[in-house]
């Protein structure tokens, strides 16, 4: 297990500005009133902890605040699966630093862990935790405060009760990787794959199911649910104790390799009537098999092909989504083409593709034969455009169907196969879920910027029973 430490840095701020005073008293004095603003960079996995960090520092007595200019202190949650990631938060870091001189700033998470020094070396910087642990990031944010006492247990408890920032409720399964992908830096960040006991997710998710009907099961490397627990669970095992201890809730599986999706898994996804969503999110990265060996990866190309298409036949509608990385060292031509024949053929809704970028330490990061930005760009923006075609034509057929809708405004929200629909017909209530009728069209449509490969979701309309139109 990797521990979080800490590092509370003294910096030499003005002390001209008009908020000054108030706002360093508030970090030196015994007053618990702290106002946190929280911001959270990348996965599910990464809100969860967010959530779980504002909740201990809340029990300790301090206030959330939405709006950073109403805050004594700032905690980015950073993610590092991309070099982007790393310059996003250290660009904010520094925004916050000229735009609210008086702002403690605390970076903490998967970023953080490995580039602590760079983070303690910006002036802008008051605290670096080299993880994700609650207790941890509550006494860098307050070190003299009387929130904080430095060796008790943590008090916000160890069960996360709701998701403040979203109708869908996140419940963290297990965290780390026990692989060891060329390309990837969050394993290193997150240490080795360690599972929560079954019975204290399904108390979570109990507790959860208050404020939440749908919960994402998430994680670093949830395929490997279980294997670390004695004795040994599986992940289709939790989920089949899930569905029967809330029978009310539907639940969606966060990203999971897909040959390590087991056959009692689909049997789920199949014949569960949508309790757990019939959703996947199974990573990719290169259809050409040199490039897997490349990037460690311990699957073929025909292997992923294998299971997506038996998960598909039996699996109906499917939200299908893959990550996949462009221009990796020694990608050839042949090599994208080959990505991108895999990718015309599987049955696809829509693809999160990111230009390959180097991480320290990693073994990617040493390889020859680098391709160059422009031609990885090029390469990553043709897969992003199949995976927009495709998703609208997946969209198309989903046209006069029925879908229950986890509501997440009174005008939109989020289908079982992850479709994004405007909701029409009497005002929903958010967090619940409601049966709709798909209409509308297909064509609402954006490709994502290069710097999150996230291309937007088609959006149809659902219209609910009895309503008009």
């Amino acid at each position: 297990m990797v521990d979080a430490t800490f590092h509370v840095a003294q910096r030499s701020r003005r002390t001209d500005h008009p908020s000054m005073t108030s706002k360093r008293q508030v970090q030196g004095s015994s007053d618990p009133g702290a106002a946190v603003w929280f911001h959270t960079f990348g996965c599910k996995a990464n809100q969860y902890d967010t959530e779980r960090m504002r909740q201990e520092l809340e029990s300790r007595g301090a206030l959330t605040v939405e709006d950073v200019a109403d805050a004594d202190t700032a905690v980015l949650n950073t993610c590092t699966v991309t070099e982007e990631a790393d310059r996003e938060a250290m660009r904010l870091v520094r925004r916050l630093g000229r735009r609210y001189p008086a702002l403690r700033v605390v970076v903490v998470g998967c970023s953080s862990a490995l580039r602590a020094t760079e983070y303690e070396a910006l002036e802008q910087v008051d605290g670096v935790v080299e993880g994700h642990d609650p207790s941890a990031v509550a006494l860098a944010v307050a070190p003299e405060s009387a929130l904080i006492s430095r060796h008790e247990e943590p008090i916000g408890g160890a069960l996360l009760r709701s998701n403040r920032r979203g109708t869908r409720g996140w419940l963290k399964i297990q965290d780390g990787c026990d692989r060891k992908c060329s390309f990837c830096a969050t394993r290193l960040a997150r240490g080795d794959s360690r599972s929560r006991a079954p019975e204290e997710i399904i108390a979570e998710a109990q507790i959860l199911a208050e404020a939440h009907s749908e919960l994402v099961l998430t994680g670093i490397h949830i395929g490997h649910y279980g294997h670390d627990l004695g004795p040994a669970r599986t992940l289709s095992g939790l989920a089949a104790l899930l569905l029967e201890a809330l029978p009310g809730v539907r639940f969606r599986l966060g990203s999971i390799e897909a040959t390590e999706i087991d056959d009692a898994l689909v049997d789920l996804l199949a014949e569960s009537d949508g309790a757990l969503a019939p959703h996947l999110h199974v990573p990719l990265q290169s259809g050409s098999d040199p490039v897997l060996r490349r990037m460690r990866r311990w699957h073929s190309r025909d292997q992923y092909r294998a299971r997506v298409l038996e998960i598909a036949e039996r699996v109906s509608p499917l939200g299908l989504g893959a990550d996949v990385i462009a221009g990796f060292p020694g990608e050839t031509p042949e090599d994208q083409d080959a990505t991108r024949e895999l990718i015309e053929e599987l049955p696809f809704t829509y693809l999160h593709v990111f230009p390959w970028s180097p991480r320290s330490g990693t073994h990617a990061a040493t390889l020859p034969d680098r391709v160059d930005v422009g031609t990885a760009a090029a390469r990553a923006r043709e897969l992003r455009e199949i995976g927009v075609r495709k998703g609208t034509a997946y969209a198309t057929t989903r046209i006069g169907g029925a879908a229950l809708v986890a509501v997440e405004t009174p005008g939109s929200g989020l289908t079982g196969d992850y479709l994004r629909v405007r909701l029409r017909g009497p005002d929903a209530v958010p967090g619940t879920l409601r049966s709709y009728r798909l209409a509308g069209t297909a064509t609402d449509l954006k490709a994502g910027s290069g710097a999150t490969g996230r291309a937007a979701l088609p959006v149809l309309e659902a219209t609910a029973p009895g309503s008009d139109g």
